[in-house]
């Protein structure tokens, strides 16, 4: 997978991460892309004011470029790749790194865990998961956990 986004914090073992859950989930990712950038508290809170019009800061926020559903296969989404490089773009995610770092110290685990934590729960929304519904946010945690756990990111 490409991860495209400037420089960020623990960039390698997200990307393993990435490589992982295409593993798990049965998905080439070997081309697949997804922007991954970091901001300010002022930013995510401005792009969360505009987009899901809630006026305050989170931790991470999915701009998903597919209308995909979780058990749906990349492959179905294969007339969407770019026409240039071939690449099937997913989407953004966007991550507060001060809402990210701060949750790491309240959650009692490392900063490095809780921003592959978020960049993976990105990714998951990007691929179709989602947490709304009591059932699809068992579904998305079971995935998440078992991608993690996997490379040894625990809590």
């Amino acid at each position: 997978m490409f991860v495209d986004g400037k420089s960020f914090p623990y960039k390698h073992k997200i990307k393993k991460i990435y490589e992982r859950a295409g593993e798990i989930l049965g998905e080439d990712f070997s081309m697949v892309s997804v922007s991954l950038n970091f901001v300010s508290g002022s930013e995510i809170q401005n792009l969360n004011k505009t987009f899901r019009e809630i006026d305050r800061e989170t931790d991470v926020l999915s701009f998903p470029n597919l209308n995909k559903k979780y058990d749906e296969k990349l492959k179905n989404f294969d007339s969407e790749r770019n026409f240039d490089d071939k690449k099937l773009f997913l989407g953004d995610i966007v991550i507060c790194k001060k809402i990210a770092y701060l949750q790491a110290k309240e959650y009692g685990h490392s900063k490095e865990r809780e921003v592959c934590f978020l960049a993976l729960h990105g990714l998951l929304h990007l691929l179709g998961y989602d947490h709304i519904e009591k059932k699809d946010e068992e579904i998305m945690t079971k995935t998440a956990n078992k991608i993690l756990e996997s490379l040894g990111v625990t809590r």
